[in-house]
């Protein structure tokens, strides 16, 4: 069971106690991620991630990354389009030493401008790794295929120009501005006393003069198009979907059992039929990434150029088949059965119990429960899980991005979605 306060200054406490465990998670979500960023500050969310870990007035870079390894701890973080997390898991007895470390990081932040300089240096370090990956680039290029424009298309960690450009004055305005009292959301999970915990928080956090902060953000016009990028690569990487749903809206559980079917395991239909069946791929698979206003629908694979358009198809009557015929009452308990074994075994587990009151709160304004979720999965008929694919999967909603040897035929990937039975 959880406990829910909120400190004067707005910030929200979630913590759930776990008195079987022997370590504590916790965590703090800040409501800010890139596409509350400006074409001008592209990248600075990660950027500022970074830099909470080079030193404050009490600690350096180094005694920030000793003080809790040496006792077997874990500090890190990451951004996403729409927050930061910032979080440790500790044995028990060191959770007030982990309260001191993220709390000094948090707030006593130096941002030296010999360090911004340095990070600078990583980043684009990091921007080089990443873009020699084109299995994980051709996802941000298909959300900008989808959403061009918009920050929701843009990659994380910003371009080589957007974080050269990057000025300290910049991204202390971006800090102020962002990480306000209203826009964050400490979580905890573990072997501790709720009360103990809760008056720990409020003397490390609560004190701090922060208000609601931030600008609304404007909601993403999709569009369907194909964007065919030419590399010089083994394979063809391919991005094929649709817009989805925004990740509060009353279907979200249906999209949830509707992907796991398609796509969302080994177990899955694409798997089965692209990997297993035809051996046209190692890796294929589906997902559906849900933000406070949209979502994107999104299947991927990988492919030797000569298979590509066979892939496309293959998915393209996969799609068809779920709209046309919708699934089974089979393939819809395994579904369930999958999804309600994976939230149980991650209640085991103190980092996912945390992450789960962090970002539901951050994102929805409240926990959502594994028991809730299990819950409103169960409610799912196969009438639903048509539907749904019935009102997402359109021809005129499909986007397609490739990322490798171009194409040798033009593509009308309408024309194949209509001869696929979409």
């Amino acid at each position: 069971m959880y406990c829910k306060t909120i400190l004067p200054n707005g910030i929200r406490v979630v913590t759930e106690e776990m008195p079987y465990v022997h370590s504590v998670a916790l965590g703090i979500w800040v409501g800010a991620g890139s596409r509350h960023e400006t074409d001008e500050n592209h990248g600075v969310s990660h950027f500022l991630e970074h830099l909470l870990f080079k030193g404050t007035h009490r600690r350096n870079a180094r005694e920030i990354a000793e003080a809790l390894e040496s006792v077997g701890g874990v500090l890190n973080a990451f951004t996403t389009k729409e927050y930061t997390c910032f979080y440790t898991r500790v044995l028990a007895e060191y959770l007030d030493l982990a309260i001191d470390v993220l709390s000094d990081m948090f707030f006593n932040a130096r941002f030296d401008p010999e360090d911004i300089a340095k990070e600078k240096k990583v980043i684009l370090e990091e921007i080089k790794m990443y873009e020699d990956s084109p299995d994980e680039i051709v996802h941000d290029l298909f959300a900008q295929t989808v959403w061009p424009g918009h920050p929701l298309g843009r990659a994380i960690l910003g371009t080589y120009s957007s974080i050269q450009e990057l000025q300290r004055e910049g991204i202390c305005g971006y800090y102020r501005e962002h990480y306000q009292g209203g826009r964050i959301v400490l979580a905890a999970a573990g072997n501790f006393k709720t009360r103990d915990l809760e008056d720990k928080l409020a003397e490390a956090f609560g004190r701090r003069p922060l208000g609601e902060g931030g600008v609304p953000c404007r909601a993403p016009e999709e569009r369907a198009a194909v964007s065919v990028n030419v590399k010089e690569t083994g394979q063809i990487q391919i991005c094929l979907g649709v817009p989805g749903l925004a990740q509060d809206h009353p279907d979200i559980y249906v999209l949830q059992a509707l992907n796991n079917i398609l796509g969302g395991g080994v177990s899955s239909r694409l798997f089965q039929l692209v990997r297993e069946d035809r051996a046209l791929a190692y890796s294929v698979y589906s997902y559906h990434a849900g933000y406070s206003d949209s979502g994107l629908f999104t299947v991927y694979a990988g492919t030797s150029p000569e298979g590509a358009l066979e892939v496309i198809r293959l998915i393209l009557e996969q799609m068809a088949l779920i709209k046309q015929k919708g699934v089974t009452e089979a393939e819809l308990k395994r579904t369930k059965d999958q999804i309600r074994g994976n939230l149980l075994l991650g209640q085991e587990n103190v980092s996912q119990r945390m992450s789960r009151l962090g970002r539901t709160e951050l994102c929805l304004g409240r926990v959502i429960t594994v028991e809730e979720t299990i819950e409103r999965l169960s409610e799912v008929t196969v009438d639903d899980v048509q539907r749904v694919a019935r009102q997402l999967f359109s021809p005129q909603r499909l986007s397609l991005t490739t990322l490798g040897p171009a194409l040798d035929d033009d593509l009308d990937l309408q024309s194949m979605a209509v001869q696929a039975g979409l």
